[in-house]
């Protein structure tokens, strides 16, 4: 399954703003994402990794 996850344009409002709403929101939202979750695992452990401290996620 291909994942748009890589050119959302809510984890691109992210990226340039954290602080934002629409920021804030996708950062919560990739918590229960099936589609994060999805793209999150078919990546490398590399990938993962820079994922997890660019974001300082934890969940998966």
């Amino acid at each position: 399954m291909a994942h748009n996850c890589e050119n959302c344009k809510f984890r691109a409002r992210y990226d340039r703003a954290p602080k934002s709403l629409l920021g804030r929101f996708w950062r919560w939202h990739i918590n229960f994402c099936p589609g994060w979750r999805g793209y999150f695992n078919s990546l490398s452990e590399e990938e993962k990794a820079a994922l997890r401290l660019k974001y300082n996620f934890t969940k998966y």
